[in-house]
């Protein structure tokens, strides 16, 4: 989610619903080398609590400096990053790389949970294996539980499957029965009945949701109305008209306009996607110099 999860859109998911935030991928080398330029990725508000910041890295001592630096911060908890799949973070030896060095991701773990001292609760994110023929996330999820993570979240898909496929929701339900601390589902909540299909097959302890809410981040309410009361409410071009402005509003509260009108490009992608003229929309997105243009242009297409 690097890239997507800013303050304002963390914002915005928190005002549908959203119970935990987590910071961007932030590099600990970045942290420990260019500390100023990295705080932009770090900074948040008291409104996002619980709040964590997720840090990924492959040296032990750098990840536990890292971690020691966030501490003034005062997030609610750090969050290691052992699942990204993206070639430029696994050719460093990073994300999911880790998990064909359990020893190594082991060893960060417990350094990390040292240098925390006990100030800030400890999690580890990591996917079902490298490939098809090492999935050996029961084993290494147990292996992080023994270094010191206070809880653990799992994406049951492979390295190489990246964001392809299906995720094997059955490999969160075993890793779950192993464990003596909670375990936070992920993977393919795509919409509210998702949500609650992932609790009852898997007895995870909670859910994240990544990609699913791109665009679409009332999904959030929607998945703890469905929940809760086996219905919610669908969302009408009124209110997808209405959230985009309120992100966009969001946005420039903490970017300049130049800035905002790049980064929104690609969010307002997602939240045109299947609307009729949506394609024709996006172009003139693609031109569009300033954030009343963007919201004009989507006011013709929603509203209009």
């Amino acid at each position: 989610m690097a890239g997507y999860t800013d303050q304002a859109f963390r914002q915005v998911c928190k005002h549908f619903g959203a119970e935990v935030m987590l910071s961007e991928m932030v590099s600990a080398d970045g942290i420990i080398r260019d500390s100023a330029k990295t705080i932009k990725y770090i900074s948040f508000d008291d409104s996002e609590r619980p709040y964590g910041v997720q840090i990924f890295g492959n040296d032990p001592l750098v990840m536990a400096k890292a971690a020691e630096f966030l501490i003034p911060f005062k997030p609610d908890f750090v969050d290691i990053n052992m699942g990204c799949p993206v070639k430029k973070v696994i050719r460093r030896g990073s994300g999911s790389a880790l998990m064909q060095t359990p020893l190594l991701a082991e060893r960060i773990v417990a350094e990390v949970k040292n240098a925390l001292s006990g100030s800030l609760p400890l999690s580890v994110k990591f996917r079902s294996g490298w490939d098809s023929q090492t999935q050996n996330y029961v084993e290494f999820g147990l292996r992080m539980e023994t270094a010191g993570a206070d809880f653990l979240c799992l994406h049951p898909r492979t390295t190489k499957q990246m964001f392809s496929g299906k995720s094997n929701w059955e490999h969160i339900a075993e890793l779950k029965s192993k464990l003596s601390i909670p375990l936070i589902g992920n993977g393919d909540i795509l919409q509210p009945e998702d949500a609650k299909l992932m609790l009852q097959q898997t007895n995870c302890d909670g859910l994240m949701i990544g990609r699913g809410a791109l665009g679409k981040p009332w999904i959030f309410s929607q998945c703890r109305s469905y929940i809760s009361r086996g219905s919610y409410e669908p969302i009408t071009k009124q209110k997808l008209y209405d959230t985009i402005v309120f992100h966009i509003g969001q946005a420039l509260k903490f970017k300049r306009e130049i800035v905002v009108v790049k980064e929104m490009r690609s969010q307002l992608c997602f939240y045109t996607k299947g609307a009729l003229g949506g394609a024709e929309l996006r172009n003139k997105i693609n031109h569009a110099e300033s954030a009343t243009e963007l919201i004009n242009l989507v006011k013709q297409l929603l509203i209009s």
